[in-house]
């Protein structure tokens, strides 16, 4: 026998939701409409849970925010949970283009500011984590010419449907950890005898797919010297 040679296999949310409600013993034939509308309710609710538990590397996104001369103050997208790097860039897109790493700052440190409205290229941020973010650069960009702030931001997974065969925003190594995590919330709702057993599942079943979800990269340490001395 040969092996299928395929990677195709794709679990919908319907599927999910059905193999979560099997692990509590409760067999497909005995669901109703009010089942599927708990489970779609637990599973963005779960999806909500995952999108704490940062980073989510495939939820990790590049974006760009065009630059306006005294502009200190720029909107993100409501799906941004975090701001990982930023980094400044001039002449983007050609052969000249240069990137000058950006580093983050806390709302205090911003606070401490005595003239926010400083004119210059921006060498710091502050990203700001209403419902609808914010990012704000220190110094403000004052030139006439259009430069840009590149960001990689974690951002929330998306919204999960049942119809359709919509499938879940998450990649292959996570299905089990979905589907441990929905048997849990649904336990909780209609087996509330099998919930301390479903939670362990889900914890094992998080932090092996946990364990993956990270880059496989040397972890290199430089103390700012500069700072050792006066």
């Amino acid at each position: 026998m040969t092996s299928s040679g395929t990677y195709t296999f794709s679990l919908s949310n319907s599927e999910g939701i059905l193999a979560a409600f099997e692990r509590i013993g409760m067999d497909p034939s005995e669901l109703k409409q009010r089942h599927f509308m708990t489970a779609r309710r637990e599973l963005n609710l779960l999806n909500g849970e995952w999108s704490n538990k940062q980073v989510n590397l495939w939820e990790v996104t590049l974006s760009s925010i065009a630059l306006v001369s005294g502009t200190a103050t720029y909107t993100l997208p409501a799906s941004v949970v975090m701001v990982l790097d930023a980094y400044y860039s001039t002449n983007q897109g050609t052969s000249t283009q240069t990137d000058l790493f950006m580093n983050p700052m806390s709302r205090d440190e911003y606070a401490g500011y005595p003239q926010k409205q400083t004119p210059g290229q921006p060498t710091m941020y502050w990203f700001s984590r209403q419902i609808t973010p914010t990012l704000t650069i220190y110094p403000v960009y004052n030139l006439s010419t259009t430069n840009y702030i590149n960001y990689y931001a974690c951002t929330q997974i998306q919204d999960a449907n049942l119809p359709s065969g919509s499938t879940p925003d998450i990649p292959f190594l996570w299905y089990d950890a979905m589907v441990a995590g929905m048997s849990h919330r649904l336990a909780r709702v209609f087996k509330p005898e099998l919930e301390d057993k479903r939670k362990v599942d889900a914890k094992e079943a998080w932090e092996t797919a946990a364990s993956q979800n990270i880059e496989n990269t040397n972890l290199t340490i430089t103390p700012n010297l500069g700072s050792y001395y006066r």
